[in-house]
């Protein structure tokens, strides 16, 4: 029996951090809507206090967000943030206030010049708050993989103590790996009441400084997290957050793992192309699962064999995330199976000997231009059938 696996979406707060990226209302709110088609079981929707543009848009999706979805706002442990947050969220059917405070001595020592029993009180005093607001109550001590772990256990039980059912345990700067954040998940379960039957959620929020954020977030899955944090297209400050394609479809490919998530898939590229179109941020032509390149075949040796079958050099079903089919790439390194493919697709049947003669001209072709199209196909093969 697989297990699921609550997926929340922050791509409208932590992905909003993104260098450059700044949405009016009318924007945020589109990319809401396709968040609820995408199946996604929480919106970060922002930081409600940080404009009053923010604040506007936060309570326009919590009113339109369907009550099967969890409309989350982002709050500091500060009491004018979580009035704030309650305020956009009044209208909310599944409201929740995720409350932020950091732990790490670093963050301690020099950016909020307090103790950590300070920090501590504070804690209590601000999930108490937002508890009196709401029911649904998320904690997360920031830069909580390097904060001391005795610390951290204490910070999550003072949180939990008040109230908090959520755990969120952000790799803030990317700097864990996989063995540690997966050890940290574990012994929070061991450690926190009630993380072991399932009232309390651990949460995984991974950051991609040393391009570990999905492996982190795999290894907390593994480890006990039952609710993982990401973007569309791994948007979000400096490198960016886990990318929730990547996640979503690494647990649906590898069904032995026994995790599944409540995302239709098939909206997986229409959501990643709004939000490229949105945020004004494209993706690397060979980023996981939504790159342009993702379901490009170049290479002769791998032409070869998706022609023949195409599970020989496809894991994902490019129909699964809502493409057509995958693409054969004739350049330099296509092979004459690929070629006859293609002058197959475009009306020319050719036998072996004038194949040879062809595919001669059209390496001649591809080592000029990198990519040979179909346009350039149809002059090559007029000269043929002269």
């Amino acid at each position: 029996m697989s297990k699921k696996i609550i997926v929340f979406d922050t791509t409208l707060r932590d992905g909003e951090q993104s260098p450059g990226a700044a949405l009016n209302k009318k924007e945020k709110v589109t990319v809401a809507k396709q968040l609820i088609k995408l199946g996604v079981d929480v919106i970060e929707t922002g930081f409600p206090i940080s404009s009053p543009c923010e604040a506007k848009s936060v309570a326009e999706i919590a009113k339109i967000t369907p009550g099967h979805i969890t409309v989350c706002a982002f709050a500091r442990a500060v009491e004018k943030d979580i009035d704030i947050a309650y305020q956009t969220l009044k209208k909310a059917k599944k409201p929740r206030i995720n409350v932020v405070i950091s732990t790490s001595d670093i963050h301690l020592k020099y950016q909020l010049r307090k103790t950590r029993r300070e920090v501590l009180a504070i804690i209590e005093e601000m999930v108490k708050k937002a508890k009196s607001y709401f029911d649904d109550i998320q904690f997360c001590p920031m830069d909580a993989t390097r904060t001391d772990f005795n610390y951290l256990v204490k910070a999550c039980k003072a949180a939990v103590s008040v109230g908090a059912k959520t755990l969120m345990i952000p790799d803030t700067l990317g700097y864990s790996y996989p063995e540690e954040y997966g050890k940290i998940i574990k012994r929070l379960v061991q450690r926190i009441p009630g993380a072991k039957n399932g009232r309390v959620v651990l949460a995984a929020h991974c950051h991609d400084d040393l391009g570990l954020a999905t492996a982190n977030s795999l290894a907390a899955i593994k480890n006990g997290a039952r609710q993982v944090e990401c973007t569309i297209n791994g948007l979000g400050e400096r490198a960016g957050n886990a990318a929730l394609e990547e996640i979503v479809m690494l647990l649906k490919t590898r069904k032995d793992l026994k995790f599944r998530t409540s995302i239709d898939t098939k909206q997986i590229i229409p959501t990643s192309k709004l939000v490229i179109k949105t945020f004004n941020i494209p993706v690397q032509p060979n980023k996981a699962v939504v790159g342009k390149n993702a379901f490009a075949h170049a290479s002769g040796i791998h032409q070869d064999g998706y022609l023949k079958k195409k599970e020989s050099y496809e894991t994902i079903k490019p129909a699964e995330i809502g493409l057509k089919r995958g693409k054969i790439i004739l350049g330099p390194r296509s092979g004459r199976h690929a070629l006859k493919h293609r002058l197959l697709k475009l009306g020319y049947r050719v036998d072996e000997s004038k194949l040879s003669l062809i595919y001669k001209d059209f390496l001649l072709i591809a080592d000029v231009k990198k990519v040979v199209s179909n346009k350039d196909l149809k002059k090559l093969m007029k000269r043929f059938l002269k």
